[in-house]
């Protein structure tokens, strides 16, 4: 099979990427892949952390074309491409100038923008309680949606009664 790129050589390299289960297959020479930097053939591992780090960071970028972001902070002077890269910000004012690219990464990464962890056993009673609502309230709303509302006037009573609890607390 000829090169997808240049369409002169034997594709050599076979590159799969899926983003939001969207799948896209490449098949290039080496020497359009060294060119792409799709794979580093500098003696480098291309399954090291930074460059897996990279694919996770920054999958929206089409790699195949070699687009890069431009964005830079203000204070210490990294860019966006150097944060995917490396995996690690140059100063705390990099959180502000890449918020607006953050966001999406967590919710790709962790699921939400929100800490969830976990709560000792002893302790948290109260934090317990509170996602335990917030839990039912979002089941409120789903059940106000589907008209079940003999479901949803026993929800109702459950969240006023935690409520209850926690203002007792």
């Amino acid at each position: 099979m000829l090169c997808q790129r240049c369409g002169k050589k034997e594709a050599t390299v076979h590159l799969t990427k899926i983003v939001n289960g969207e799948k896209t297959e490449l098949f290039i020479c080496e020497d359009c892949a060294k060119e792409t930097g799709q794979i580093p053939f500098n003696g480098n591992d291309p399954f090291s952390f930074q460059n897996l780090l990279a694919g996770i960071l920054n999958p929206e970028l089409n790699s195949f074309s070699g687009i890069e972001s431009e964005l830079k902070c203000n204070r210490c002077g990294m860019s966006y491409k150097e944060f995917t890269q490396q995996g690690l910000f140059g100063c705390a004012y990099c959180y502000d100038t890449f918020d607006n690219k953050l966001d999406p990464l967590l919710k790709r990464i962790h699921g939400s923008t929100r800490h969830n962890g976990k709560v000792p056993k002893r302790r948290g009673g109260t934090l317990r309680v509170k996602r335990e609502i917030e839990e039912l309230r979002q089941e409120l709303q789903r059940e106000v949606e589907r008209e079940n509302f003999e479901r949803a006037a026993e929800l109702r009573d459950k969240i006023h009664d935690l409520e209850d609890k926690l203002g007792g607390e």
